[in-house]
This record gives structure tokens, sequence and C-alpha cells, in this order.
């Protein structure tokens, strides 16, 4: 994936769920991606789900090699 290592995917939502996680979105200052994110991490630990965060990619120039 160019630029991004996140995984891309439909999710279907009852409106009125999404509708929540939008208010809840905005009150956190989040994207609603970031908060359906945080809030499947959270319901992952609830359930002793260890979730790692994936490195991010490097930027910048590579180092000379000699």
């Amino acid at each position: 994936m160019s630029g991004s290592q996140k995984k891309a995917f439909a999710l279907r939502l009852d409106p009125a769920v999404f509708a929540a996680v939008e208010r809840l979105a905005g009150a956190e200052l989040r994207s609603a991606n970031a908060e359906i994110e945080m809030l499947l991490r959270e319901a992952l630990k609830a359930r002793g789900v260890h979730v790692g965060k994936t490195e991010a990619a490097r930027r910048g120039r590579p180092p000379k090699e000699d």
C-alpha cells in the first residue's frame, strides 16, 4: 500500500451505530475511522487480546553505504 500500511476494507454499519461513533469521535477530536480503531483496540484488550502497534515506515534518505 503506497504510503500507508493500514488495511482498507468496506465496513457496513447500522446508521445509528455510525452516528454514535461520529458523536464520540467529535468529542475526542478524532476521525470516525480513528475512533472505530480505538474502540476495536479497547474491545480486544478487554478480552485479553494483545495487539501490538505496527512500526511506522522510515522516512528520509537511507543511510549511506561505505
